[in-house]
């Protein structure tokens, strides 16, 4: 089992309803394996559906969000814990810390930009958790398609490119993230610059 799950995901709920029935099933099966719910502490969008169905499921659910965002009120006041750090860099950098993987719920700049740079510190050797996307009504088809484009023109490289997990269930992907599935080999702890 893994101790914390942290989950990316839209700030909004995005057009197709299975998006928020993805969150909320995601939210009730990280709370049901009694894994700890990461994410970044709104209270909007998928954000707070995953939250809110790890709650109600009687989960442990720590927010992470940088003051400005909090100030913008749309930070969750309901959670086990709200982690308020000082800028974006230093909540990805917390996230990563206190999560023993990261998985990705359809969203937008924001979700790829935390998912990317989680993918790209385990491909520097900086940590050996898993990373996997929930692909619901074939969202991140065209990405992984992207993907695969560029592992074949030699951007990126085959043991890179497995790392990427995808399911369309959330117990699918919770399960391929226990499997050791897509984990490489680690050259040193996660380190950071606050480190």
């Amino acid at each position: 089992m893994l101790k914390s799950i942290c989950v990316f995901a839209g700030s909004s709920l995005g057009a197709a309803p299975e998006f928020a029935g993805a969150a909320r099933a995601l939210g009730r099966e990280i709370a049901r394996r009694g894994s700890r719910l990461v994410y970044g502490g709104a209270r909007t969008g998928l954000m707070g559906v995953v939250a809110e169905a790890a709650l109600a499921a009687n989960g442990q659910v720590v927010g992470v969000m940088p003051a400005l965002l909090v100030d913008r009120e749309v930070a969750h006041r309901g959670l086990s814990e709200l982690i308020v750090v000082g800028s974006m860099h230093e909540r990805k950098e917390t996230m990563a810390r206190l999560s023993d993987g990261f998985a990705a719920l359809p969203g937008g700049f924001g979700t790829l930009d935390e998912f990317f740079e989680a993918l790209t510190w385990a491909q520097l050797g900086l940590h050996d958790k898993p990373c996997g996307l929930l692909d619901i009504g074939g969202y991140y088809q065209s990405l992984l398609a992207f993907m695969d484009r560029a592992l074949a023109e030699g951007f990126v490289k085959e043991p890179y490119r497995s790392r990427v997990l995808v399911a369309t269930d959330p117990a699918a992907l919770l399960d391929q993230f226990e499997s050791g599935a897509g984990r490489g080999e680690a050259t040193t702890p996660l380190r950071t610059s606050r480190s």
